[in-house]
């Protein structure tokens, strides 16, 4: 209520929020998330229609930490992972789908590499590693791999997954553990090989690196948050939140929220002993207006990727037959779309059973043009680049698109600052925490890391406060 005193405000109710909150509450605390939206799991959302079931958000995550695997098992929830075919990804090369090396061998017989290229990747556990703290992923891979590795596999991996540009995105930032290999071990292929013998606890064996989703779709995962939490506890529709710091050490919080029947909301100010924000950059700036404009700068200037997704259904497939993740497309080969993600054939029940679903993807940095264009244009694109690349002449039986303006945060030469930034507000304001993928990744099992970590520091504050 208004004049309640809680332990934690949390401003956005998508993964990293809700994970949080499910820790929060689980230590007994007193928890209150704030959400713009009509309903719970920000950018998570599932569908169900005519026997398809699509994502209007990410479509897949990865095992990759230990935290995700403890939250699956608090929830009772299983990962649904592809059968082993899937695991392969294609890569669009002179017209045709070719697969991306998945080893030593497959990168020196691919004809997406020149030779020259490939004497380059023999050679890399003997090149010295890189002085630069500051190198760009592009001078990273041309450096020990070469350009046609670039151009052939690190291009379209980042399109996948930051819909970004690699001669703009910092190699700490946005890729820690490629740039970790390479500056304690030397080498990505000698450091990938020392990693792999290095013993692990029985909990670490589940962190298989594998794609997973849940079945169902992802919401499945953002409603059993939800009701771990308490629907209580969430307040959507909430508009135009501020913080401001206290006198008595606690935060005020004002914020408008409108029931679903009003058509103006209510303006309501509340108290909290600490406040975590989940949002974008952005946004940060109106929701603290305490910040001064050198301290609002690093959120303000963070660039996103404008994406726009469309999800394809067919009732009776006729293309070509779909054994893999996706297929990713090179920025050299000047097509409209970052690449095809095949949902129907990685899990089970997302297309009738002679069906299939498929998600394109178009825009990010390179391409930001797109996302202004007509709903008519992007289904044409859409389509034409599935018949030309899954060679059918269908039409498909549904056909969604979803834009996102704030799609991907790009870890480029202004992490740095950022990152500092709030690590000295943090310090400055005790009790206050800005998370979200704004740092720590921008993964699904990123974002749960940083929630667990997040709510184990936050309990750890209020424990320490109690005594003082």
């Amino acid at each position: 209520m208004e004049n309640e005193l809680y332990d934690s405000i949390l401003i956005g109710a998508g993964l990293t929020g809700l994970t949080i909150a499910h820790y929060l509450r689980k230590s007994g605390l007193r928890v209150l998330l704030l959400e713009k939206n009509s309903v719970p799991g920000g950018v998570i959302q599932s569908h169900a229609e005519n026997e398809f079931i699509y994502e209007s958000g990410p479509n897949t995550g990865v095992i990759s930490s230990v935290e995700l695997v403890r939250l699956f098992h608090e929830l009772r929830l299983s990962f649904e992972v592809p059968q082993q075919f899937a695991n392969a990804r294609w890569i669009w090369r002179k017209n045709r789908w070719e697969p991306m090396p998945s080893g030593l061998i497959s990168a020196v017989t691919t004809p997406l590499f020149t030779l020259k290229d490939k004497f380059r990747i023999l050679g890399e556990p003997f090149r010295a590693k890189g002085t630069n703290p500051d190198e760009t992923l592009s001078e990273l891979v041309i450096r020990r791999m070469g350009k046609s590795f670039l151009e052939y596999a690190i291009d379209p991996f980042i399109s996948g997954i930051y819909a970004g540009d690699p001669s703009q995105l910092v190699t700490r930032y946005a890729m820690p553990k490629l740039y970790a290999l390479e500056q304690n071990y030397g080498s990505f292929i000698k450091g990938s090989i020392a990693k792999a013998r290095i013993p692990k606890t029985a909990e670490e064996k589940l962190v298989t690196k594998q794609v997973f989703s849940v079945n169902g779709g992802l919401s499945v995962l953002t409603d059993a948050l939800v009701h771990s939490v308490g629907s209580e506890a969430i307040w959507c529709n909430c508009s135009n939140p501020t913080v401001s710091p206290g006198a008595d050490d606690s935060y005020v919080v004002e914020v408008e929220r409108k029931s679903e029947e009003a058509t103006t909301g209510s303006l309501l100010k509340l108290r909290s002993r600490s406040v975590i924000t989940t949002v974008g950059g952005p946004l940060l700036p109106a929701i603290l207006p305490f910040l001064s404009p050198a301290e609002a700068e690093p959120f303000t200037t963070l660039r996103y990727a404008k994406v726009v997704q469309v999800a394809a259904g067919y009732t009776d497939w006729k293309g070509i037959p779909i054994k893999a993740f996706g297929g990713l497309v090179p920025t050299v080969e000047q097509k409209d779309i970052l690449g095809i993600l095949f949902p129907s054939a990685l899990f089970e029940n997302r297309a009738p059973e002679k069906g299939a679903l498929l998600s394109v993807f178009m825009g990010g940095i390179k391409r930001p043009e797109l996302y202004e264009y007509s709903d008519a244009q992007l289904k044409e694109i859409a389509v034409s680049h599935i018949n030309e690349m899954m060679q059918t002449g269908q039409q498909p039986d549904l056909l969604r698109i979803f834009r996102y303006p704030y799609a991907i945060p790009q870890y480029d030469a202004g992490s740095g600052k950022r990152l500092h930034t709030i690590k000295e507000l943090q310090f400055r304001y005790p009790g206050l925490m800005l998370a979200g993928n704004i740092r720590d990744g921008i993964g699904m099992s990123d974002r749960v890391k940083q929630g667990a970590v997040i709510a184990g520091e936050v309990i750890e504050y209020l424990n320490i406060k109690k005594f003082m």
